[in-house]
């Protein structure tokens, strides 16, 4: 038996056309009541963060209603189960006003949480943040990754011993509450919505193209007054780049780059092969999805591919 969805999901990695996907099919669904886009990016979430990050543009954000951009300060951290619970609540309002919620974005961990739900993790401790990376400078990341392997082995096994942002965190929540990182992630915690998402997936067939689009990208991210815009939030004195805002694809290696004095087109390749990376890890989270319909992105007639898609979703339920 059919039911109403609650929203569509426009999922892909990065560069792959998602904003494109949704601004046409929110102007599809006019006919149909309209449509509000929530941001699923957890680098759009910050205000000062607009040429790195690709932010729609500000004719983009007027012609259909957008939400979770620009909400917070790059001095704040914004968890999944923050992203969680603004989605739900903005999920309840958009539909209450006979629109469709389409859910845009590549940060999957945010989906995952809506639908499956995350444990109340406790929020950063700066100044336990602050000791942990003290100490990391004396002995090193890799002495610490051995030391949470000692006290929680399951998360440290999924973690690199050089990635710092993450061994912090679970050695933070350890010394906050005495309790392991993976302990929170595997005890129960209320019950999540039966949400009817129905989820398309902007995924290239060809590798090649992705990496091209990348580039392009980057390139006018530069073009565009990228390293300007980086110079200053450097400049602010409660920036750091430790920061989970400092530490998004393209503002790390830009803010690296200027500490060790990497020319702009070192930077530049830098970045665009750290972009890389991260939509190969996208890629490797999409496919894990087996509801999700593909819908292949470097086709000619993708664009009218997403929207066929997305109208039979709702002409179905």
């Amino acid at each position: 038996m059919s039911r109403a969805i609650d929203a569509i999901a426009i999922v892909g990695p990065t560069a792959s056309g998602k904003t494109a996907a949704a601004l046409a099919l929110a102007h599809n669904l006019e006919r149909q009541g309209g449509a509000e886009i929530i941001s699923m990016d957890s680098a759009l979430v910050y205000r000062g963060m607009d040429i790195g990050t690709a932010k729609p543009s500000r004719e983009e954000l007027a012609a259909v209603p957008h939400h979770l951009i620009n909400i917070l300060e790059p001095l704040h951290s914004y968890s999944a189960a923050e992203f969680a619970k603004d989605a739900s609540r903005l999920i309840l309002d958009i539909r209450s006003r006979g629109k469709t919620p389409l859910l845009v974005g590549g940060t999957m961990l945010y989906l995952k949480a809506l639908q499956e739900g995350l444990n109340d993790i406790p929020a950063a401790d700066p100044q336990i943040r602050g000791n942990i990376q003290a100490h990391a400078e004396q002995v090193g990341w890799p002495a610490l990754h051995a030391q949470l392997k000692q006290i929680d082995p399951i998360t440290a096994a999924r973690l690199a011993p050089g990635d710092s942002q993450r061994i912090g965190r679970a050695l933070e929540v350890w010394t906050a509450t005495g309790q392991t990182l993976s302990s929170f992630h595997q005890s129960a915690k209320a019950a999540v919505p039966d949400w009817h998402i129905p989820v398309l997936s902007l995924e290239p067939m060809d590798r090649k193209w992705l990496h091209e689009r990348i580039a392009q990208r980057f390139d006018l991210m530069m073009a565009q007054g990228f390293m300007e815009e980086v110079r200053l939030l450097r400049a602010r004195s409660d920036l750091n780049p430790e920061l989970p805002s400092m530490r998004c694809v393209g503002y790390r290696q830009a803010w690296q780059g200027l500490d060790e004095g990497w020319s702009e087109s070192e930077i530049c390749e830098r970045g665009i092969f750290a972009t890389r990376q991260l939509a190969k890890r996208q890629i490797t989270w999409l496919r894990s999805l087996a509801q999700r319909k593909v819908v292949a992105a470097d086709a000619p007639d993708a664009l009218a591919h997403t929207l066929q898609a997305a109208m039979g979703a709702l002409t179905r339920a």
